[in-house]
């Protein structure tokens, strides 16, 4: 869960790397280095985020240069532990994403061979193996050494006196940007938008030999062709646009990236896969998991199809029985333990479907079909309109079902988006920023939007809160009830309306201050709740969209008041490629 950058060509190659880093940081932040190939390698590497510590690198010189932005898997943050890695000689440096599990044997070997080791990490031992078969040929050197790791890696390697990069990759993503006389590679398409739109997506398995205007892929020995993709985002979208955080700009481009991924519809295979399912199963982690489970309240008493939603990082370990569709739903299509579920999936010979805010990502390799969202660059950790955007294909999905029932609705959900954007929630503010604990509770599709809305209170905040369906909260959390427990649920006309509102009078007996979203003119909720926030009053699927956003900012704007870093939260990382 780190960033690794490249580049080899015509430039200085300190400047791309620092801007590349800083596009990267919301991939890992904890510490950062560059090193660069000139008379020398030359390394500079520290503690710390890149953009408090960026003047320590400008002497580096040299065209050609390989970076890394940290999160921390093996060995504390430190100057030490901080990508690259140099061999003994220092002739030879490495960065790597994705983990080594048999370090800890590679390490034992190489120290009785006489190998000299700085760091904690587990990727210091790649480049002493480097090392070991190291020649003269890079390539060489590099595909003598991968066969002897077990995990996962993307790797850039550079070496003294050599104008060339290599790199690999095997289960963690790389991607690399074809310019004009020169080459870049990343973890991702955000360093490359700035120099070109035409990328690479190398395969597992792949190794590239990275040199000024030309590069050439290996598999299993062999040259392959790697398709040249173009790209349609543009940096200008990974910029906070006058924003105080990408947080609150990616909050409020929800009506777009909603509008644009309803707008541009499910394709005719994945129609057929989806008319053709009897049963769905979905696999996620984290925030797409909420999706996943609010797909399911929603797509069972409107479609009436069995659904079965399960966590990625259980489901290896614990596989279900498997029938009919299989959907995978990540945002950076990367999720280590998403990936692998799907992979499961396809050995048991169900049909799957990856839904993906990433082109080209691994996801979309994996699985049969792909529908891909339309949010566009999301910078912040915290997930806001990739969250929306699955929801977006997800209701898609239900709609195809309900032989587009919900066409007019879907066509004008962003419109609502907008109006709940200039919601006043400054009381809500005030009550949840001095808490140290907060429930959130919701009954049928509302009940994954109160885990959501959780999820972003800890996220950002670091405030203690649980998401709950209503009717557990008697059931044990009733005992953490008090008058500084505030509890945020979620109330809208429909079935469940009148038990909800019983729930709230029992929180009400024991104390608790109660912040409730309804629909506007609900008199009779807004007189038993301390603070009453009014959401349009629509369709049950545009509700479950704005509830969500409304939640959004209450994080947001909690965790501002706390003075949070709300872009890049203490010990968490964007993109989760390791299990």
């Amino acid at each position: 869960m780190c960033g690794i950058v490249g580049y080899i060509g015509r430039r200085d190659a300190t400047p791309v790397l620092i801007q590349g880093l800083k596009r990267l940081e919301y991939r890992g932040y904890d510490s950062f280095g560059i090193a660069t190939v000139g008379s020398a390698i030359e390394v500079y590497k520290k503690n710390g985020r890149i953009s408090d510590g960026e003047a320590g690198v400008v002497g580096l010189r040299g065209c050609t240069g390989i970076g890394h932005t940290r999160w921390a898997t093996h060995g504390e943050p430190s100057d030490l532990n901080a990508h690259p890695h140099t061999d003994c000689s220092g002739r030879i440096a490495v960065v790597h994403n994705g983990v080594i599990e048999n370090y800890g044997e590679l390490k034992r070997q190489l120290a009785g061979r006489g190998h000299t080791f700085r760091s904690e990490t587990d990727t210091e031992v790649i480049a002493h193996l480097i090392e070991e078969h190291y020649d003269g040929d890079l390539l060489a050197a590099v595909n003598a050494t991968l066969p002897l790791l077990r995990g996962s890696y993307a790797v850039l390697a550079i070496a003294e006196d050599t104008p060339q990069i290599v790199a690999a990759r095997d289960a963690s993503p790389l991607v690399l940007g074809v310019g004009d006389a020169e080459i870049f590679a990343a973890s991702d398409m955000t360093p490359l938008l700035e120099y070109t739109e035409r990328v690479i997506f190398l395969e597992d398995g792949d190794v590239a030999d990275l040199a000024p205007g030309r590069y050439t892929v290996y598999h299993g020995g062999q040259t392959v062709e790697r398709p040249i993709e173009l790209i349609n985002w543009c940096v200008e979208d990974t910029r906070k646009g006058g924003f105080a955080h990408y947080m609150l700009k990616e909050i409020y481009e929800q009506p777009q990236s909603f509008y644009e991924t309803i707008r541009a519809g499910i394709d005719e295979h994945v129609r057929q896969m989806v008319m053709e399912a009897d049963e769905i199963t979905l696999v996620a982690c984290g925030t797409s998991y909420h999706t996943a489970l609010a797909f399911k309240y929603l797509a069972e008493p409107l479609c009436n199809i069995p659904v079965r939603v399960e966590m990625g990082s259980e489901f290896k370990y614990f596989t279900p029985p498997l029938r009919g569709l299989a959907i995978a739903v990540s945002q950076s299509g990367e999720t280590a333990d998403t990936i692998a579920a799907l992979k499961m999936a396809k050995a048991r010979n169900c049909p799957t479907l990856a839904i993906t805010n990433m082109q080209g990502s691994t996801v979309t390799r994996v699985a049969d079909e792909t529908l891909l969202m339309r949010a566009g660059p999301e910078i912040g950790v915290a997930a806001t309109k990739s969250y929306t955007a699955q929801l977006a294909a997800l209701m898609e999905i239900v709609n195809l079902r309900c032989e587009g029932a919900f066409d007019d609705v879907l066509s004008h959900a962003h419109l609502a988006i907008g109006d709940v954007l200039l919601q006043d929630i400054n009381e809500a503010v005030a009550l949840c920023s001095k808490a140290e604990h907060v429930f959130f509770v919701g009954r049928g599709a509302f009940y994954p939007v109160s885990m959501e809305g959780a999820l972003k209170m800890k996220e950002i905040s670091y405030v203690h809160a649980e998401g709950y369906a209503a009717g557990e909260l008697k059931h044990g959390p009733f005992a953490l009830l008090t008058p500084e427990t505030p509890v945020v649920a979620v109330c809208t006309p429909g079935p469940t309306y009148g038990v909800m509102a019983s729930n709230i009078k029992e929180m009400k007996a024991r104390k608790a201050p109660v912040i409730a979203l309804g629909v506007a003119g609900d008199t009779e909720l807004a007189e038993i709740v301390d603070i009453f926030i009014p959401i349009p009053n629509t369709h049950l699927l545009v509700q479950v969209l704005t509830a969500s956003v409304v939640l959004q900012l209450l994080a947001y704007h909690t965790a501002c008041a706390l003075q949070r870093d709300v872009d890049k939260p203490r010990n968490l990382a964007k993109s989760v490629t390791v299990e």
